[in-house]
């Protein structure tokens, strides 16, 4: 029997609709293309709403006795299509030479391509594992996390993690993710007292004090990067008063800012931070830690990959830790974690598209990069 193309697993994926949190029918297609490979599957429900429920599936096929375990991470979820698209964003068609559906690059293009490559690989080559969530794109608060718990109950830990996120971004394999910052969300409240504007004195204006608060936030430089980490950057995302009238003091104003830091810092130190000028102002702050951040520092793994991109496609990838989080926060946590996968160009836009050229290309690099690892 003819192994599958990356090409067909990414359609049968594609054809089923899983905007995050994802449950259901693209599970029972990702146990079935996996079941006929040898892999133990485990698929269960975790949480409630409004952050749930999600479905996750952890598979594993063992390998000899002693032999190393490489693990590869997705998601099957993705971002709701938006209105627009040519075509039906679920009903996966091939227009030239492109593949086009929602996650066709983020990320069930790199999943079919991974699975692609198992079947280029001989079975008792070691022990491999996928751990794929239905809840990355969303508050992830029931996905990786939950998975990572099934783990350590059946105390399994891979030796090497590899996250299969679309990391390229010109052309395939000019990018590889060592790394990633840690990301903290603060929302701040100053509560004054409502008043007369032409009577202030009987009144306690929150806005000026909010207004101190985030100039002195605004004046902090938290540091100057890192061999591999970019500067951390604070940036204000929202300012809420809500007072309709032009002749009122108002009682209550809101702000909220996003930190996303380097290996300088924590979540929690700079929640400490803020929390100080915020209080001594009169404010409240409430921090939510989305991530830490963390680097698996260049070495075997990494070399492995870049070895394995240079000898499919020709191209020398940069090392980075640039852009945005991904659950290879909480995953570096337990092994070392590197991201590669498919050209992020198109993801989370109208008529997502991915290059046929490129998931076969991915299959490939993918096949060699276990196989160099496992070896």
């Amino acid at each position: 029997m003819t192994a599958p193309t990356a090409l067909e697993l990414a359609m049968r994926l594609i054809a089923h609709p899983s905007i995050t949190p994802a449950t259901g029918s693209v599970f029972e297609e990702m146990e079935a293309l996996l079941l006929p490979l040898g892999f133990t599957v485990t698929r269960f429900i975790a949480g409630e709403a409004p952050d749930g429920p999600v479905e996750n599936l952890f598979a594993i096929r063992n390998g000899p006795a002693g032999s190393r375990h490489f693990a590869y991470a997705g998601h099957l979820d993705v971002v709701p299509p938006g209105q627009g698209w040519q075509t039906d964003p679920f009903v996966p068609e091939v227009r030239g030479d492109l593949l086009y559906g929602r996650g066709a690059v983020d990320m069930k293009g790199s999943i079919a391509a991974f699975v692609s490559a198992l079947h280029q690989l001989p079975d008792d080559l070691g022990t491999i594992s996928l751990i794929i969530t239905g809840d990355e794109e969303g508050p992830a608060r029931f996905g990786t996390v939950a998975l990572m718990d099934l783990m350590a109950e059946r105390n399994i830990v891979p030796d090497l993690c590899l996250v299969g996120e679309p990391t390229s971004v010109h052309k395939l394999g000019d990018m590889i993710k060592i790394g990633r910052r840690g990301s903290v969300n603060m929302w701040i409240t100053v509560n004054g007292m409502q008043g007369h504007v032409a009577y202030p004195h009987n009144a306690d204006n929150p806005i000026t004090k909010l207004g101190k608060i985030l100039s002195e936030i605004d004046s902090l430089q938290l540091d100057d990067g890192t061999d591999w980490f970019q500067p951390s950057n604070i940036e204000f995302t929202d300012l809420h008063v809500g007072n309709p009238a032009h002749n009122v003091i108002p009682a209550r104003a809101e702000g909220r800012l996003s930190i996303r830091f380097n290996d300088r810092h924590s979540g929690e130190s700079l929640s400490a931070m803020v929390q100080e000028i915020v209080e001594r102002h009169g404010g409240e702050l409430k921090p939510i830690i989305s991530g830490e951040p963390f680097l698996t520092p260049p070495g075997q793994f990494s070399d492995i990959i870049a070895g394995a991109i240079r000898e499919v496609t020709g191209v020398d990838p940069e090392l980075s830790t640039s852009g945005g989080t991904s659950d290879a926060r909480f995953l570096a946590k337990i092994m070392p974690v590197v991201e590669f996968g498919l050209c992020n160009a198109t993801m989370h836009k109208l008529d997502e598209a991915v290059a046929i050229e490129d998931l076969d290309q991915l299959a490939k690099i993918f096949a060699l990069i276990v196989a160099r690892s496992l070896a």
